[in-house]
């Protein structure tokens, strides 16, 4: 008996053995289609690059390292504004006025890694704006504001605690200035003025969601040697007063391709001081500027993100519309 059990459990054993190598087989294919792929990445590190192409204040770049980035943004400014001369106690002009204008910003912008925690920033935009006024109308296509840059982050990044960074900017004004502009000559495509900014930055990823805010600081110099005629009289100096802005957002990673982030902006600058030829000094009103932000976050590549991003504008002082695209150069 012995003898015909052992052939007989052999049999058996060498007929079981393809479906359990086929059984192992498919388990070991439906592991590997779970697992995460090689260089997948996890949603920490998709919501990192959202930080960088949203705002690239919030995260930085390793030592040696080139990253270069192409910005396009459209934005729209309409506001009806009502124009009266009162004499005698009675109304003698009563109009209304229509000024729209349409700026389309082209931005490249270079970061480079001077250490794993220092990154240097420069950025180039080319604006063309389009004005329509009762007075005038016009297209301008020029060169923007040049900025420099530099952030800093003090402390090592760490998954459980939030990120903090130091920035600083310095803005150039060789854009076309606004108190130098002629009517007729065409559309300002800069400020007319130098700045600095200082600010900190915060964000803490809490998977899957990344929460972000900044304050920042803005003082800049006066424009002093003009020359503009205003109405009867003629500007010789603008000093703009500082300002003080803040934002807060949070990101969403709704898969390892797709995030969205929610964000809102907002800039308080005091008054500008206004100096005439005849000695008349003038000041503006204080502005605030309130913007809400929606963005779409595709992954194209393991490391690389674009994001699209709309923007309203939430005071008079801001921009009624905003759509910009931010894409990665370097890939």
């Amino acid at each position: 008996m012995m003898l015909r059990t052992i052939p007989f459990a052999v049999v058996l054993g060498l007929m079981a053995a393809p479906a359990l190598a086929q059984q192992a087989a498919t388990a070991d294919a439906a592991r590997d289609a779970l697992a995460k792929k090689e260089g997948e990445g996890d949603q920490s590190a998709l919501l990192k690059q959202t930080l960088t192409a949203v705002d690239k204040q919030y995260t930085l770049i390793r030592r040696n390292q080139l990253a270069l980035t192409y910005d396009l943004s459209y934005s729209y400014v309409g506001e009806e504004r009502i124009v009266t001369d009162i004499a005698n106690g009675s109304a003698s002009l009563f109009n209304i006025e229509n000024n729209n204008s349409h700026t389309v910003t082209n931005t490249f912008s270079a970061d480079y890694g001077v250490r794993d925690n220092l990154t240097a920033n420069l950025t180039l935009p080319l604006i063309s704006r389009y004005a329509d006024t009762a007075a005038r109308s016009g297209l301008s296509n020029s060169i923007g504001d040049i900025g420099l840059g530099a952030r800093w982050q003090p402390f090592e990044a760490r998954r459980d605690q939030p990120g903090l960074t130091l920035t600083g900017n310095v803005r150039l004004p060789t854009g076309r200035s606004p108190f130098k502009i002629i009517a007729g000559s065409g559309e300002a495509t800069g400020s007319g003025v130098g700045a600095a900014t200082v600010g900190v930055n915060v964000n803490k990823i809490v998977d899957p969601v990344a929460l972000f805010g900044s304050l920042n600081f803005t003082a800049s110099l006066p424009a002093r040697n003009l020359w503009q005629v205003n109405g009867t009289r003629i500007l010789t100096r603008v000093a703009p007063g500082p300002s003080v802005g803040f934002g807060l957002g949070f990101a969403y990673a709704l898969s390892y391709g797709i995030s969205t982030t929610v964000s809102f902006q907002e800039a308080i600058s005091a008054g500008s001081k206004l100096r005439f030829a005849d000695g008349l000094e003038a000041k503006t009103h204080m502005q605030t500027s309130g913007i809400l932000n929606l963005g779409l976050g595709y992954r194209i590549s393991p490391k690389t993100t674009v994001n699209f991003s709309v923007g309203i504008g939430l005071t008079p002082d801001s921009p009624n519309l905003i759509v910009g695209m931010n894409l990665p150069l370097s890939f």
